[in-house]
């Protein structure tokens, strides 16, 4: 398939080479957070296109997909975003809990004793993450959980 490639003229990628951004040099896709507690999402990257959505819950995790000059792309867990300016986010990592009433535990272990229980829709941030579990703040609470409850963190990333 290569070689075809090469015949029609066509570049070809390897499928492991990590995309990155223009702007940053930073990988694509990646998750930021919303620094402010209120922050335009707009239909293009600049000031002149319409506002599509207004995200009202700081520290909300966001997936960066593109750059351009100062705005970014970003996506929620739901599929939906647009574009912010840069100034809005933050790269201190956040996830947000989608398992209801998730264990967070004294180890990263699943019969480790709770600490609590985190209900869906939870905002926590990010700390180490192992090949299951994360460990997370939220609450005033801090604990590991299941790293497959998570929207924010990748399945196979891993955090010191």
């Amino acid at each position: 398939m290569a070689i075809a490639a090469l015949l029609c003229g066509l570049a070809v990628v390897p499928a492991v080479a990590a995309e990155r951004g223009p702007v940053t040099n930073l990988p694509l896709p990646r998750y930021v957070s919303l620094k402010a507690s209120e922050g335009n999402v707009r239909r293009g990257p600049s000031l002149t296109h319409r506002i599509d959505w207004v995200l009202k819950r700081r520290d909300m995790p966001l997936m960066i997909t593109a750059e351009h000059g100062h705005w970014r792309r970003v996506q929620d867990r739901e599929g939906a975003g647009g574009w912010m300016h840069y100034s809005l986010l933050s790269g201190v990592r956040t996830v947000i809990v989608v398992d209801d009433m998730l264990p967070l535990t004294v180890r990263p272990e699943a019969r480790a004793p709770e600490v609590a229980r985190l209900e869906a829709g939870v905002v926590a941030r990010l700390g180490a993450c192992d090949r299951t579990h994360c460990r997370l703040s939220a609450g005033g609470h801090r604990g590991w959980a299941e790293k497959a409850a998570l929207w924010g963190v990748d399945p196979d990333e891993i955090r010191d």
